[in-house]
């Protein structure tokens, strides 16, 4: 069993900074690929970013390429997704994810374990 926890959302600016945290209890988290989502208003959750256990492979959804960079310090327990540049379609409830059985899989049914998730929201 894994527990994950988001933390870092809120109200910022267009063109502004947030960092997410993404921090894991439970079962030994630096065997786990960590994914974002993220879920608008009146739409489906959908695939951000990806780290794989180790950190060293990383996959963005095409809208935020550039802009979101993420990392992980296994010794914390803890992802980070770091958005720069953020865009008033960047607005969401912000989620991360462990357990699928491909490190970079897109689908959410492919998760076994969520967090609660974080709102993050852009402004103009």
């Amino acid at each position: 069993q894994v527990q994950l926890v988001e933390s870092g959302g809120g109200l910022v600016q267009a063109g502004g900074s947030l960092r997410l945290s993404c921090a894991a209890s439970g079962r030994i988290f630096s065997t786990y690929a960590i994914t974002w989502f993220r879920q608008a208003p009146g739409k489906e959750r959908e695939f951000v970013a990806a780290i794989s256990w180790n950190g060293a492979l990383t996959y963005y959804v095409d809208s935020v390429k550039g802009r979101f960079t993420l990392s992980r310090d296994n010794a914390k327990s803890t992802v980070y997704l770091q958005m720069n540049s953020l865009k008033l379609e960047d607005t969401a409830v912000y989620y991360c994810a462990a357990g699928s059985g491909s490190w970079d899989s897109q689908a959410r049914d492919d998760y076994r374990y969520w967090g609660q998730g974080t709102q993050v929201t852009v402004s103009s």
